[in-house]
């Protein structure tokens, strides 16, 4: 097709603004899906998408549109709205030329709003938003468009107003889209160079890859070469997405297709990676993406060690579909072997567990979840933390920092003062407070990230009665007062449990853990001593009572000194089986604790 005929563009949002069922609407007018095949969140086609009713993966979507008697082609990538998933949002927008800034008109300016619209300024698209939802009974669209401009410094007149469950407006948007996106840029007569921004694993026709023609053109059984794995394949089937697969002969400069190339070995394909045409061995590669960088952290193992391989393939398969997602073997002394994963945010990691039970059917243990830590050295190296085991001496260790992150807030203003105590409760640090509308406030923290990732989001929700929405971009490393606290067990330190905690909050984690312990090991014939250590310091004890035997049981009465003997013999070989005796810890008691959050 005519590259001025190409419109591609992306919706983005804060999450239940509206965007999945805005996309259903376009897909209703275009006629490109049939009345009998259409279903409410068309594009949301994983069933973790349906049961939780949020979009996971960015997908796209090729409509035929006719506008004043000519035909036009729009390329639609819908992108999630959760904090976890930027780098699916990220990865679209590098396949488009325009975004649609989607505002709820009830809800107005959300924290994610204003980080999505930062990304597609970054990425030098042109954006105009979309006052939806414009039927509720609670709208406030002259409202909202005061919150575009103040928030987001965008002009309100720019803004079109629509109800993408009524369809009222949607028409006079995808006019706009024609008229105000601006066609791809590129080389129709160079040679082909084309943007891999996402793949896809099937088991019976390999993987499939979700292109963007940057230059050039790809016809249908040509040779081609992927740039960064060197790599050279057969171009079997291409085409275009209505949304399901739709073979093309060809694909020209400015199209988002897919490619199969009968590739079966998934180390082959990268994300962000150029396809080129075997031929032309003079082609330069196209810039891709930078690395998403993993935030949480967490150990993945499978319960029946025999699944290793298994489990192994599956990741692979996984972080194939999901380039934010990383991981690297491990062991551990209570679970076996198993990997190190991480990830953008706790949403993402349930996510990745989910689809991991589902799509393997490997069943996992996931122990609880962590940041990275920096450590700087006397001799001046920075070396990065994931778990505690890797800590050095602390006779070695000048600074010990911890991720920090720039949290934005908006909440309604009668809750302002519940979410400031709730901040600095966590070592939070005031930045700012701006009113972005009538009764709205956007409030700013410094927070270090090992405070935000079990509870914050829950702890919020519950002080703002709902209202409160959260956002957080890391910043950088800040040292801090950090320790290494070990657990041990009859005097003898577990690894498995040990754990990085700030000084202030140790006692109390460590009894906390201890007391889950207490619960989960059984009682031996002696005395259990459990106790948490900040180097040679013991910040906190709990004991396990032993079992005892009622030896004076047999005497009925005499002189006492029968009982006490009999106790002190009790006694003494009470004291040398302790000595030489080993505390069971079943894996349900690991698991108890590693599972646990703050």
């Amino acid at each position: 097709m005519n590259r001025d005929c190409i419109r591609n563009f992306s919706i983005i949002a804060h999450i239940d603004h509206g965007k999945s069922t805005l996309a259903d609407r376009f897909l209703d007018i275009t006629r490109t899906v049939a009345k009998r095949d259409q279903k409410k969140q068309q594009l949301d086609d994983m069933d973790l998408e349906r049961e939780r009713g949020i979009t996971i993966k960015a997908k796209a979507a090729s409509m035929d549109y006719i506008k004043d008697g000519k035909k036009y082609r729009l390329n639609l990538i819908d992108t999630p709205g959760h904090v976890d998933f930027n780098y699916e949002v990220e990865r679209a927008l590098a396949a488009c030329e325009g975004a649609l800034l989607l505002v709820d008109a009830s809800q107005g300016v959300e924290a994610q709003t204003v980080h999505n619209t930062m990304l597609a300024e970054q990425a030098d698209l042109m954006i105009f938003p979309v006052i939806n939802k414009i039927d509720l009974a609670t709208a406030r669209s002259d409202e909202v468009i005061e919150e575009i401009e103040n928030a987001l410094a965008i002009e309100g007149e720019r803004s079109m107003k629509v109800s993408a469950k009524t369809g009222e407006g949607v028409r006079e948007l995808l006019d706009a889209i024609v008229d105000r996106v601006p066609p791809p840029e590129g080389l129709q007569d160079a040679p082909l160079r084309a943007l891999i921004y996402d793949a896809e694993f099937n088991d019976y026709r390999g993987v499939i890859l979700h292109i963007r023609i940057v230059d050039g053109a790809l016809t249908a059984g040509a040779r081609i070469r992927l740039f960064e794995g060197n790599t050279r394949h057969e171009a079997l089937e291409i085409g275009i997405f209505r949304p399901a697969l739709t073979p093309v002969k060809s694909l020209s400069t400015g199209e988002v297709g897919y490619l199969i190339a009968n590739i079966k070995t998934l180390s082959d394909v990268r994300i962000g990676d150029t396809i080129v045409l075997d031929k032309d061995s003079a082609s330069e590669a196209l810039p891709g993406y930078r690395p998403a960088r993993s935030m949480v952290f967490c150990g993945i193992y499978p319960v029946q060690n025999g699944e290793f391989d298994n489990l192994r393939t599956a990741l692979i398969r996984l972080q194939l579909n999901d380039s934010a997602f990383t991981f690297t073997p491990e062991s551990s002394d209570a679970l076996g072997f198993g990997f190190r994963c991480g990830f953008l945010g706790l949403l993402h990691m349930e996510i990745v567990q989910e689809r991991l039970e589902r799509e393997s059917g490997v069943d996992i243990v996931q122990t609880a979840p962590n940041v990275t830590y920096e450590i700087l050295t006397i001799d001046g190296e920075v070396l990065q933390i994931h778990s505690p085991s890797e800590i050095p001496d602390p006779t070695k260790i000048e600074e010990f920092r911890e991720p920090v992150v720039k949290l934005d807030i908006v909440t309604p203003d009668t809750h302002v003062g519940a979410i400031m105590k709730l901040g600095i409760d966590r070592r939070g640090r005031f930045l700012k407070q701006e009113y972005i509308g009538p009764g709205r406030v956007l409030i700013g923290f410094r927070i270090p990230l090992s405070e935000i990732i079990f509870d914050f989001f829950d702890k919020l929700k519950s002080v703002t009665r709902g209202y409160a929405t959260m956002d957080y971009e890391l910043e950088n490393f800040v040292a801090d007062d950090l320790v290494k606290m070990r657990i041990l067990v009859n005097g003898e330190e577990v690894d498995a449990l040990s754990t990085i905690a700030h000084q202030s909050h140790c006692e109390p984690r460590g009894r906390a853990i201890l007391k889950v312990l207490r619960k989960e090991i059984r009682r031996h014939l002696f005395k259990v001593a459990l106790q948490a250590a900040v180097g040679g310091k013991i910040v906190a004890r709990e004991d396990i009572a032993p079992v005892r035997k009622d030896v004076t049981a047999k005497c009925y009465g005499g002189d006492i000194s029968r009982k006490r003997k009999l106790l002190e013999k009790q006694k003494a070989g009470k004291k040398r089986l302790k000595m030489v005796g080993n505390v069971e810890i079943p894996q349900k008691a690991f698991l108890a604790v590693l599972s646990a959050d703050d």
